[in-house]
C-alpha cells in the first residue's frame, strides 16, 4: 500500500480538517471500547481544537489522497496518533510515531490504560511507564500511562 507523510499547518482548511476528525472518530470508535457513544460525543467537542492548537503536525494520506492517519506533537509530548481502522496493522502507526521521533524529538506520550492496543503499540517502540494517572486531562475516570522512550532510544540531533 502507498502512503505519504507530509507535515502540515490547517491554515483555514476546512475540509482537511474535516477529514482529521472523521479519521479520529473512526480511530476511536475502533479502538476505545472502553468509551460509551455519549462519551465519544462529549470529547468530540474538543477534538477540532485538540488538532488544530498541536506545535507539529504530520498527517499521512493513502493513494487516493484520502487522510488514512495522524500524528501531533507539541515539544516532546506525542499529543495524539490517530490511524484509520481501514489501514490498521499496515505500518502507518510506526512511520509517524518514527517521524514524530525524528523529526519533533519526541519521547513522551500519554496513553489510556484501557486502550490495551495503544499501551502495547508504544511498549512495543521502546516506550516505558513511569506514571499513572487516576483521570484523563479533563478529569474523566479514563486512567492515563505516562510513558517515555528511555535515553538510547532517543534520537540525537544537531
Amino acid at each position: 500500500m502507498a502512503f505519504c507523510i507530509e507535515d502540515i499547518e490547517l491554515c483555514g482548511d476546512t475540509a482537511l480538517f474535516a477529514e482529521l476528525v472523521a479519521c479520529w472518530r473512526a480511530s476511536v470508535e475502533a479502538t476505545h471500547t472502553f468509551l460509551t457513544p455519549a462519551d465519544i460525543e462529549r470529547i468530540a467537542a474538543y477534538v477540532p481544537n485538540a488538532i488544530a492548537s498541536v506545535a507539529h503536525l504530520a498527517v499521512c494520506w493513502d493513494e487516493s489522497d484520502q487522510v488514512v492517519g495522524f500524528i501531533g506533537v507539541d515539544g516532546a509530548m506525542i499529543e495524539m496518533l490517530f490511524i484509520h481502522p481501514s489501514r490498521r496493522g499496515q505500518g502507518l502507526g510506526t512511520h509517524l510515531l518514527d517521524h514524530a521521533t525524528s523529526e519533533y524529538g519526541a519521547t513522551l506520550v500519554d496513553v489510556n490504560e484501557q486502550n490495551e492496543q495503544a499501551v502495547g503499540f508504544y511498549e512495543h517502540h521502546g516506550f516505558q511507564v513511569f506514571g499513572r494517572s487516576e483521570t484523563d486531562a479533563m478529569g474523566d475516570p479514563f486512567p492515563i500511562l505516562h510513558m517515555r522512550l528511555p535515553r538510547q532510544h532517543e534520537i540525537a540531533t544537531d
